[in-house]
């Protein structure tokens, strides 16, 4: 399809959507889905739930809405839509509230507001998300509010739907002099949501308060009108187009709501509590949308302090958006930034933006009181893994002892911006992991706002970052060393479990040559277990959890292999790499290898590409560095 047929098909698509009728006809489209006729609080709420929600073991729900841009934040997100949104759908008293995203530069509020707003103009497309309108009404007005006040209570039985705020005053003129005050006969139309033509979608942003006017939030007087109309409280002579006016049905963002003028922030205190707002010589104006601000946590300490602001303060709902402190996920938020910037093209090592992702959560997490728990374990449990000593209960309380963690830290955009300086400093198309820490600390000594105390402790997550890396890439080129590695990996399993059963079980183990039967390999065992710290007194507690485990798979109809205990797992990799050890480092830190030598480190080189993404760039560097590791 070309460019030309795509354009008219657009075309086409949006004529489709367009409908036009009598207020009699919309009265029947209510009668038949009476959920057209939702408050803007139910519209968004249902827009997310139209995405889907997934529900995981713990109980915590997902929203699909938001996986594709939020990534780390489904607690948050959780309580955003359950305790907000869900709860204004079903018209309880928090829709009366503004909403106020409250949290660190960079940590999703902007994406979220964005999001919803996307997601409106989407939704009012849909059949399910359609939205009607009075047409020419300056603010999409609800149809229902031509009803009078004294017939509502019949026409709200009828239809089953509710009936809330009254006729814009363009409107109630528009009534009496175009249709003669027959409702009925009202011209009604579907409209779509849309930022960029003003429709159901406001942004305010401040500005110079001595510059600023109210205008833009309430709409102004037509003054070259006035002689024709000959009043301003004339509603011909009034420009309806203030960003509350025509966000009307939908959504209002405050931009850094907290920055603004008071006399700006007074207009919302009706607005939220009574769904309406004064603008020029006309009685109070009904409106329907949802106001969300966000602003930092600074901003907002110092709001609260201020008694003057405590009437509109008791009418938010204050929505902390903290740093995501999962590893895996702060991994997606760099590779979605990656994307959308000039890297795009650029080739980024495996583990570059794990590891940066490591420096950055360190920075985030609080110092625990738990006896035997550090920063690193405390890491690795938040992002699912499992620890020795803890389980998911301990993440509980560890949430709990520290609820305001993650609203500090090293934001993403910081690591993004020391990415891109890394790779105009070495002008190659490939980075790798000690580029991006480099460049790290490189951006923290230009830093003049980190104290010196400040300094050292971000230098010490460089630090442990790097050898976390240092770690993974030893075990990088140790598996690419391993020749059939899988396979190695499961004989070598499934030999240990015979022993582990044997050993439990009091039994003996058939020789796979001679056939005689034989006590346990105990050298085996332990030169396993011994690779993740197992000690002799708890090697038959491990052994007997692995049979638990065994057997639970075989309970489920599950099939118990090498990924099914991180642990095991973990022991095994090491244990075969221990075996390898002194082969890689020859051959890795040879300056002059010899034909087998070379032959060898092609091998690996082509398995480090094709396997596990890997340039020819970035898979030299990383066994010259590995072979360093290795001799050290």
């Amino acid at each position: 399809m070309d460019i030309l047929e795509k354009l008219n098909a657009y075309r086409a698509q949006e004529q489709q959507l367009a409908w036009e009728g009598r207020f009699v006809d919309y009265l029947d489209l209510v009668r038949k889905n009476p959920k057209i006729a939702e408050t803007a609080h139910s519209r968004i709420y249902h827009m997310i739930e139209s995405a889907g929600i997934d529900t995981d073991e713990q109980g915590r729900k997902h929203y699909r809405f938001f996986e594709s841009e939020i990534f780390g934040l489904d607690v948050a997100l959780e309580r955003l839509v359950e305790e907000y949104f869900h709860s204004a759908a079903r018209r309880l008293d928090v829709r009366k509230r503004i909403l106020l995203l409250m949290g660190p530069v960079s940590g999703g509020k902007s994406t979220i507001v964005t999001m919803l707003k996307r997601g409106l103009e989407r939704y009012s497309r849909t059949d399910e998300g359609a939205v009607y309108a009075i047409k020419g009404c300056p603010m999409h007005e609800e149809p229902l509010h031509l009803i009078p006040q004294e017939l509502r209570p019949d026409f709200e039985q009828a239809l089953g739907v509710r009936i809330e705020g009254n006729l814009c005053p363009s409107c109630r003129i528009r009534l009496q002099q175009d249709y003669n005050g027959k409702i009925e006969d009202v011209l009604v139309e579907r409209i779509l949501f849309s930022e960029d033509e003003r429709v159901g979608i406001g942004t305010f942003s401040p500005s110079d308060p001595k510059s600023q006017d109210i205008a833009d939030l309430t709409g102004s007087i037509d003054f070259s009108t006035i002689s024709v109309y000959g009043s301003e409280s004339d509603p011909r002579a009034y420009r309806f187009d203030g960003e509350l006016n025509k966000a009307n049905r939908g959504l209002m963002e405050f931009q850094e709501m907290l920055k603004c003028d008071e006399k700006f922030l007074w207009h919302l205190l009706s607005l939220t509590q009574e769904g309406n707002f004064k603008a020029g010589r006309f009685a109070l104006i009904s409106a329907d949308e949802m106001i969300i601000a966000h602003t930092n946590e600074t901003e907002y300490k110092a709001f609260i302090a201020n008694k003057k602001n405590e009437a509109l303060q008791s009418r938010m709902i204050v929505m902390p958006i903290p740093y995501n402190l999962r590893v895996t996920d702060e991994v997606k938020i760099y590779e979605k930034l990656v994307r959308q910037s000039d890297l795009k093209n650029v080739h980024i090592a495996p583990h570059a933006l794990r590891t940066a992702a490591i420096f950055s959560i360190l920075t985030r997490l609080k110092e625990s009181k738990k006896q035997g728990m550090d920063l690193v374990k405390k890491m690795y449990l938040y992002d699912g893994s499992s620890v020795e000593g803890f389980k998911e209960k301990d993440v509980q309380e560890l949430r709990a002892e520290s609820p305001d963690e993650g609203m500090s830290g090293i934001d993403p955009r910081y690591v993004i911006n020391r990415i891109s300086s890394a790779l105009i400093r070495r002008d190659t198309a490939c980075i790798n992991a000690l580029d991006v820490l480099r460049a790290i600390k490189e951006g923290l000594d230009q830093h003049p706002s980190i104290t010196r105390d400040e300094r050292e402790k971000l230098l010490n997550y460089i630090s442990i970052a790097r050898k976390e890396y240092d770690d993974e890439a030893k075990k990088e080129v140790q598996k690419a060393f391993v020749y059939s590695y899988e396979e190695s990996a499961k004989t070598l399993l499934e030999n240990y479990l015979d022993n582990v059963e044997a050993y439990c079980n009091w039994q003996k183990i058939k020789d796979p040559i001679t056939g005689e039967e034989i006590d346990p390999d105990e050298k085996l065992m332990r030169s396993i277990e011994e690779q993740i710290g197992i000690s002799e007194n708890a090697k038959k507690a491990f052994r007997e959890e692995i049979l638990i485990r065994i057997s639970t798979y075989a309970r489920r109809g599950k099939k118990f292999d090498y990924n099914s205990h991180e642990r095991l797992r973990e022991a095994i990799e090491r244990k075969l790499f221990a075996d390898l050890k002194d082969v890689v480092k020859i051959t890795t830190s040879t300056k002059t290898p010899d034909a087998t030598q070379l032959k060898k480190i092609n091998e690996v080189t082509k398995r480090l590409i094709d396997e596990h993404g890997y340039c020819p760039v970035c898979a030299n560097e990383l066994l010259r560095y590995t072979g360093s590791l290795l001799n050290r």
